[in-house]
């Protein structure tokens, strides 16, 4: 398998930020790696000295709640996890090619790392302009401020909005 088979996107928005931390969810790896996220599981418990907490940790009832709601998974007993997952940091899927050693794996990994990398710069220039920013303001006056103001906003992650249930509404 060849890595451009895998889009950078779709590593991409595999990649989640849960406790301030880059993760991908043990379901969307083993996914990507081709094989049931039990077999990813068994690998890797047969493995356990090679992930240490700051490797892989399982989410908790929290995190794991706050994921469902966003992703929109099943509930128990209506199919789907009955587990909460376990997430991979970015050093805890470099570990993953050394117990998983297919070719695909080797793919699988050359381009989540690729995309880890990709997403780091991504952060850093984001900095670097908020950096920038801040200068050119300090350089000029007011007159520039609603400029300013404006481009701040433009950097600004988006706020969800709350969106209006469906249905009736009894009083």
């Amino acid at each position: 398998m060849h890595t451009s088979l895998l889009p950078a996107e779709r590593i991409l928005k595999s990649i989640l930020f849960i406790r301030d931390q880059k993760v991908m969810l043990d379901r969307d790896l083993a996914e990507l790696y081709g094989v049931p996220t039990k077999v990813l599981l068994q690998a890797v418990k047969r493995n356990m000295q090679r992930f240490p907490h700051d490797f892989m940790f399982q989410l908790r009832k929290i995190d794991s709640d706050r994921l469902r709601s966003q992703i929109v998974t099943s509930k128990k007993g209506r199919g789907g996890h009955r587990y909460r997952p376990y997430v991979f940091t970015e050093q805890g899927v470099a570990m993953l090619s050394s117990v998983l050693r297919s070719p695909r794996a080797i793919a699988v990994n050359i381009a989540i790392m690729r995309t880890f990398v990709q997403l780091r710069n991504i952060l850093a220039t984001h900095k670097d302009l908020a950096k920038k920013l801040e200068e050119l303001e300090e350089k000029y006056d007011d007159q520039f401020k609603m400029v300013f103001d404006a481009i701040r906003q433009l950097m600004m992650p988006p706020i969800p909005e709350n969106k209006r249930r469906i249905g009736f509404k009894l009083s």
